[in-house]
């Protein structure tokens, strides 16, 4: 009895001694996701939106970022920021804004190459490096942005500068600013844009009205920094509700580089002041997101251009 007893009593001690090591395993494993998020230190987080079939045969595969982080963050071109293969490595962003950066550029491959991934990978100061693959073509993760909405609503159409020539598309156009652009001197950099979608007129969400176009103007390539201040023609959205509304508290005031183009098209503009000379990329992402049937949850309906700029002293 007192062998069973001492068996008994060993076991338990055993069975006690795996279960504090396995708590502890795990209360070390899961300090990160029990702890507050941190402000800073966190890795960029590399997303796959999903892979369109092109009409001409190519395929796209649109990426997207995530930065918990509070502030921007930087990973130059190179062994911590680079794709494969090697040949769409490039048109990548080196910087990455707070928050949920949906569907911010894409890879193209020929038809012949569909088969093959792209894979983009992250390594963000000494954390480990992250990676996706650009994939096709899995149905669950199609993206039809070449369809219409239920309510009409497609991907705008976007120039480069005053009046450039206008394309949808998720990388629809990169191309070089017209200008000269010195360190440290404003400079107003602009796009057009248009609404091609086509609603039905008396659903009285849409009768004699047009949606407006939201515009935000992003770093997006360079070696120094870039700061955006308001342009004159910008028109300052006010706080739409009473005081007393509890809407009120939650309004958000757009910052200086974000915009509307109302009245179905027109252009938007932002002043850039460059930090230091050399090869900058500024993004422009026009989405119709002020509409009932667009939103970055549901992959629409957006384009994006981007502008390089050269930075003299």
């Amino acid at each position: 009895m007192r062998q069973i007893y001492k068996t008994c009593t060993a076991v338990a001690l055993a069975l006690l001694a795996t279960a504090t090591l396995t708590v502890q395993a795990q209360s070390t494993d899961n300090d990160r996701f029990l702890s507050l998020v941190p402000p800073a230190g966190l890795p960029i987080i590399p997303v796959l939106e999903g892979w369109i079939a092109n009409l001409d045969g190519t395929t796209s595969y649109a990426f997207g970022i995530i930065n918990r982080n509070d502030e921007a963050v930087t990973i130059p071109l190179g062994e911590g920021n680079y794709i494969e293969p090697a040949k769409y490595s490039g048109v990548q962003p080196t910087y990455f804004p707070p928050g949920r950066s949906t569907g911010w550029f894409t890879v193209t491959v020929p038809a012949n190459e569909k088969d093959v991934d792209v894979w983009w990978y992250l390594t963000t100061g000494n954390s480990e490096t992250l990676k996706v693959p650009g994939r096709c073509c899995i149905g669950a993760y199609e993206l039809d942005y070449i369809l219409p909405r239920p309510q009409g609503a497609l991907q705008p159409l976007v120039g480069l500068g005053e009046n450039g020539r206008q394309s949808p598309g998720l990388l629809a156009q990169v191309g070089d600013f017209s200008g000269r652009v010195s360190a440290g001197t404003p400079v107003t950099i602009s796009i057009n844009a248009s609404d091609p979608a086509e609603r039905d007129t008396s659903d009285p969400r849409f009768a004699g009205i047009s949606i407006p176009m939201g515009v935000e103007f992003s770093m997006y390539q360079g070696p120094g920094e870039v700061v955006f201040t308001r342009h004159d023609s910008t028109e300052v959205l006010e706080n739409p509700y009473e005081e007393g509304d509890r809407r009120f508290e939650f309004f958000q005031e757009p910052g200086p580089n974000q915009m509307q183009i109302k009245d179905g098209s027109g252009v938007a503009r932002v002043i850039a002041t460059f930090s230091e000379p050399g090869e900058y990329m500024i993004h422009t992402k026009v989405d119709m997101h002020p509409g009932p049937d667009s939103s970055n949850s549901d992959q629409c309906c957006w384009t994006n251009v981007i502008q390089r700029v050269t930075v003299s002293p």
